[in-house]
């Protein structure tokens, strides 16, 4: 590694330190609303074998989802947002495969 590039990561190190000890704000903050999986499975009205067996994952990581555990990613993410905003285009796609 170059001796620049060095002295960029330290520096960079030094400020994350600063923003976690409250010396310093970060220059951006990001904020995500984590999928509220067991709601939309409620709302669909499906067992949580069912809703696994949808999404194409297994029924412990849909607990694991639903318990906070781990968070859905990728895809998972998407078909449960359309899920949460159009419940009848899940289901009615459920339904003709």
């Amino acid at each position: 590694m170059k001796s620049k590039d060095f002295q960029e990561l330290l520096k960079s190190i030094d400020q994350a330190r600063a923003i976690h000890r409250g010396k310093r704000k970060p220059s951006r903050v990001f904020h995500f609303e984590p999928v509220k999986v067991k709601e939309i499975r409620t709302r669909l009205g499906l067992s949580q074998s069912k809703f696994a067996q949808m999404l194409c994952v297994s029924l412990a990581t849909l607990r694991n989802w639903e318990q906070g555990r781990t968070y859905p990613e990728g895809a998972a993410i998407a078909l449960l947002r359309v899920a949460e905003s159009k419940p009848e285009a899940v289901l009615e796609a459920l339904h003709a495969a």
